[in-house]
């Protein structure tokens, strides 16, 4: 049995177990906990975002749903969201963005909106299951057909071979920014050029960075961007959103179909963009946060350019290097802009039981797996187990870093 079972069975596995640290003065305990999954989701959130949470769940009602004051209020949250979204993005019509629940939603959303029987896509090994998934169901139940182009050991896809993977059906080609596994940033703004006006059209999953990396100059010539609220925005989860590029808005096709509070005397989903896409209830207080979080990241993107896990990164990924027994799989630090995401392997180790040890002896909470991209990992020599990942955030400290080197040195010493 593993050590990771052995956890399991004896319920260490649970949920998150803090270290209990009984070095500091006194004789009470002290909770040290080192978040370093920030790439799953961002915490802790900005007392901005619990406000705003807090201020629609006692003073909003349902957006869309009726004239009255509550109502109004849920409205002006709602709008507000689009705008600063829109902000973020660089791109000029906030009534592009589509309000989601997450990023899985946005790139479904994309995918069978825009697809149809005959079409063909082309993407990556890099890609999230997000992508991968409903990509492979599309293949089976409406006849589309797609072509994952390989990538190198770090994680990069060469964007000479994907551009020779497309074909006169191709109708899409769908990339991540940064890989999730790697922390590998894309050549995006290269194939964005190549691609432009399309068709095909880019599908652009900015996932892992926006929040962290500067991305205007690429957003501007994506069709489809998608993203989750939860992550590098630092918003709360059960939020997200798609831009769909003006021209493509009357062929996204809705995901669902339900109240919009629009053209209710109509069987048919209103015509107009983005309410076609957004049936039911929008998560108002969830978009309220996303809206603060959002607002908080506009502010710092357009002054320093210093980011504050640019620091902690260095450490991390210096600390490692200077590990017999650890492998950095991916980009190392230096003059290449990569995300906070630092993936390794343990000589001994399984991921999971790197995961499971890291948790309960030294408070550190990363993530060992395939991360949900299994594809990425035939390339990066990490099959079948994956990776023991560490991603860093806007809240995360040098103290967090220390102890995540600490325990992983510790391991590798045997």
């Amino acid at each position: 049995m593993s050590w990771a079972a052995a956890c399991i069975g004896c319920g260490f596995a649970e949920g998150p177990q803090p270290r209990v640290d009984l070095s500091s003065a006194g004789n009470e305990a002290r909770l040290t906990t080192h978040y370093l999954d920030q790439a799953a989701s961002s915490w802790p959130k900005s007392p901005a975002v619990v406000e705003a949470m807090q201020q629609a769940l006692l003073g909003a009602g349902a957006a869309g749903r009726g004239t009255h004051r509550a109502a109004r209020q849920a409205e002006e949250w709602v709008f507000r969201c689009r705008q600063q979204v829109a902000i973020a993005l660089g791109v000029p019509a906030a009534s592009s963005i589509a309000l989601t629940t997450s990023g899985t939603h946005s790139l479904n959303l994309a995918l069978h909106g825009l697809l149809r029987p005959g079409d063909h896509v082309v993407t990556s090994a890099a890609e999230h299951n997000s992508v991968l998934r409903p990509l492979e169901w599309l293949r089976l139940e409406r006849n589309v057909s797609f072509t994952v182009v390989p990538c190198d050991v770090e994680g990069r896809v060469d964007v000479t071979s994907l551009l020779n993977a497309i074909r006169p059906d191709t109708r899409l080609v769908a990339m991540t920014s940064a890989s999730n596994v790697t922390g590998a940033v894309q050549p995006i703004e290269q194939i964005a050029s190549a691609l432009q006006p399309g068709p095909p059209y880019l599908l652009l999953d900015v996932a892992q960075s926006i929040g962290y990396l500067p991305l205007s100059s690429v957003t501007q010539r994506a069709a489809l961007i998608a993203a989750p609220g939860h992550k590098g925005l630092g918003g709360p989860l059960g939020t997200g959103f798609l831009y769909v590029r003006p021209e493509l808005q009357e062929f996204i096709r809705p995901l669902m179909q339900g109240g919009t509070g629009s053209a209710s005397d109509s069987l048919s989903m209103p015509l107009q963009f983005p309410q076609r896409l957004e049936a039911g209830n929008l998560n108002v207080p969830g978009l309220a946060g996303l809206s603060a979080a959002v607002s908080q990241w506009n502010e710092r993107k357009d002054g320093d350019t210093s980011q504050p896990w640019h620091g902690p990164l260095e450490q991390l990924l210096a600390g490692c290097a200077s590990m017999p027994h650890v492998r950095v799989v991916g980009p190392a630090w230096g003059d290449e802009v990569r995300a906070p995401v630092v993936s390794v392997t343990v000589e001994g180790f399984s991921p999971q039981d790197v995961s499971a040890i890291m948790e309960v002896e030294f408070g550190v909470l990363g993530r060992g797996g395939l991360h949900c991209a299994a594809a990425i990992h035939a390339f990066l020599g990490t099959e079948p187990e994956g990776t023991f990942r560490l991603s860093l955030g806007h809240a995360t400290t040098p103290a967090d870093v220390a102890a995540a080197l600490d325990g992983l040195n510790r391991l590798a010493a045997g």
